[in-house]
C-alpha cells in the first residue's frame, strides 16, 4: 500500500470492515444478470453473505427494486424484453435512491450493446464495472470525445493502464465510480484514484467470475454510502479471495469451488493483512 495514496490507505482500512458490515446486514442484491453467470453470481453473493435474487421479467422488476437494497444490470446476453426490464429497473433504482451497478458485457461488440449501454449510461448508474476494453467502449458510447477517451501511453486492449483515462473521463461525466478490472484494477470516481493489485490469473479462466465481481460490487454499495469506497473494498476482498483458492487449487475446475468456499470464509484480518492498494 503506498502511503502518499490516502484513498488506497483508506480502502485498505475499509476493506475488512464492509465484508462484516455485509455479513451483517446481509443485503438484497437483485441482479439482472446473464444466463451464464446467474449460477456464479447467485452463489458468490450467497458465499459471501448477501442475498441474491435473480428477477429480470419486465413484468416485475420496478416492485422488486422497491424491496431490494441494491441492483446490478448484466448485459451480457441481451435480447428486447431484457433491455425493457433493465431499463425500468434502473429507472426505479434511481428514483428510490438506491445504489446499482451496471456491467456493460462486451459494449464495442455490436450497435445494439454500445446503443443498450448509452441508454443505461443516461439514467446514472451508481457505479459502472467492466474490463478495460468495456470501460473504453462504455466511455465512447457515453459520447465522449476520442482525445477525452484517449489513453495516455501504451495502448493494450486488456491493460487498465489503458482505460485510466477513460475511466476519469466517464466517471465525471457520469457522476460515478468506474472501475476497470484486470491483472491490476482501477477505481475512481474522477477525483480520487485507486489500483488494487491482488488476484490470480486464474480468476480470467473461470467464466463469469467478473459477472459475479459486479454482484458483489452491488453487495458492498449497499451498506456502504461512499460508492468509491465501496468498490474499491468489494474488488480488494475479490483479489484477495482469488488468491486464497489459487493457493488450494491449480486447475479452473477445483479453482471455481475453492473461489466459492473463499468467498464464504475469508476473514476481515486476512483481507487487512493482504488486501495490496496503492
Amino acid at each position: 500500500m503506498s502511503p502518499q495514496n490516502p484513498a488506497a490507505i483508506q480502502v485498505a482500512g475499509q476493506a475488512g470492515r464492509l465484508l462484516m458490515k455485509l455479513r451483517a446486514e446481509r443485503p438484497l442484491v437483485q441482479a439482472i444478470t446473464n444466463y451464464v453467470s446467474m449460477d456464479v453470481a447467485a452463489n458468490a453473493l450467497l458465499a459471501i453473505g448477501a442475498s441474491p435474487a435473480m428477477v429480470h421479467a419486465p413484468e416485475e422488476v420496478e416492485d422488486f427494486v422497491a424491496i431490494a437494497n441494491a441492483l446490478v444490470v448484466n448485459i451480457g446476453t441481451l435480447s428486447t424484453d431484457w433491455v425493457v426490464g433493465m431499463e425500468k429497473a434502473a429507472k426505479a433504482a434511481g428514483g428510490l435512491g438506491k445504489p446499482w451497478v451496471l456491467d456493460p458485457v462486451g459494449v464495442g461488440a455490436t450497435r445494439f450493446r454500445d446503443e443498450t449501454t448509452r441508454r443505461l449510461l443516461a439514467l446514472r448508474p451508481t457505479i459502472v464495472r467492466g474490463n478495460a476494453s468495456e470501460i473504453m467502449a462504455s466511455a465512447r458510447a457515453a459520447g465522449l470525445s476520442e482525445e477525452a477517451v484517449k489513453p495516455k501511453g501504451v495502448d493494450s486492449a486488456h491493460g487498465t493502464e489503458a482505460a485510466r483515462a477513460p475511466a476519469i473521463a466517464l466517471a465525471r461525466h457520469q457522476n460515478c465510480v468506474v472501475a476497470a478490472t484486470g491483472p491490476v484494477d482501477l477505481v475512481t470516481d474522477g477525483e480520487r484514484v485507486v489500483e488494487i493489485a491482488n488476484g490470480s490469473p486464474l480468476m480470467a479462466k473461470v467464466t463469469a467470475l467478473g459477472c459475479a465481481l459486479s454482484a458483489i460490487v452491488a453487495g458492498f454499495a449497499a451498506v456502504e454510502r461512499d460508492p468509491f469506497v465501496a468498490t474499491a473494498a468489494a474488488i480488494g476482498v475479490y483479489g484477495v479471495v482469488g488468491e486464497i483458492a489459487a493457493e488450494k487449487a491449480a486447475r479452473p475446475g477445483g479453482f471455481r469451488v475453492a473461489f466459492i468456499d473463499a468467498l464464504d470464509a475469508v476473514s476481515a484480518e486476512e483481507i487487512a493483512r493482504r488486501v495490496r492498494a496503492r
